[in-house]
């Protein structure tokens, strides 16, 4: 059971979650669970995230305008991404708490060195759908194993050179197609409470508010600060794992 203390705490981190996915598009899962996992099981963690991510992305990918195009192009991306998501999940759910966790701090330190190496990638038109089938499958993986689909498909959309909206746009959606099995996978195997699921809608108000000030602050952004704050957020993420 979660006290006021703990409550009040998970709060703030949904709010701090929000402003990082509002003004990057990305990062909620990557600051909350984390986060959450400090003083929370892992597999716990993961679930209170639930409705925050459904609901945050579902809102950035109407509002980044995402088109059947779009989807067509992505298609590949998500389609690997659901079935190896929902291969891995059952696979990882009886891990130990340490291993999870462990496994979380791995997750986000290969963000971090992906982030930091001058990487200078282009994916021709032709050979985007075999790139989008193995980038999902492999994001797929981590994400079954962590819900941490991020570094891979960041660095990979990046590589796109798409434009920020576009970016927002296209992420939000493959992060949809990602959540839903996995969260589904976890109610199917007994791992998301009655009172995990009511905690994790209750935490909607501080993320939303957080979306709110983080998609003022995406505003005033141009795409350089934009990759430079993605980066140094990453970078704080696993300082403070590794230091836990």
């Amino acid at each position: 059971m979660i006290d006021a203390a703990g409550l009040a705490l998970g709060a703030v981190v949904f709010v701090f979650g929000g402003v990082v996915k509002g003004t990057l598009g990305v990062g909620l899962p990557l600051v909350a669970v984390p986060l959450l996992s400090l003083g929370l099981p892992a597999t716990q963690s993961i679930a209170l995230v639930m409705m925050p991510v459904l609901a945050s992305n579902l809102w950035q990918t109407f509002e980044g305008g995402m088109s059947r195009q779009g989807l067509r192009r992505f298609a590949p991306l998500i389609v690997t991404l659901l079935l190896s998501t929902l291969i891995t999940v059952p696979l990882t759910l009886d891990l130990p708490d340490a291993t999870l966790r462990a496994i979380l701090a791995g997750v986000v330190l290969m963000a971090v060195v992906l982030m930091a190496l001058p990487l200078d990638l282009h994916v021709s038109p032709e050979h985007e759908p075999w790139w989008s089938g193995v980038v999902g499958a492999l994001s797929g993986v981590l994400g079954g194993v962590s819900s941490l689909t991020g570094p891979i498909i960041i660095t990979y959309l990046m590589a796109l050179k798409l434009p920020r909206d576009v970016f927002v746009g296209s992420i939000s959606i493959i992060y949809l197609a990602a959540a839903l099995p996995l969260y589904g996978s976890m109610a199917a195997h007994g791992k998301v409470s009655g009172t995990d699921a009511l905690l994790s809608l209750a935490a909607l108000v501080p993320m939303a508010l957080g979306l709110h000030i983080g998609r003022s602050i995406r505003g005033r952004l141009s795409d350089r600060a934009f990759r430079r704050i993605l980066f140094v957020f990453l970078v704080g993420v696993a300082l403070l794992l590794v230091l836990r």
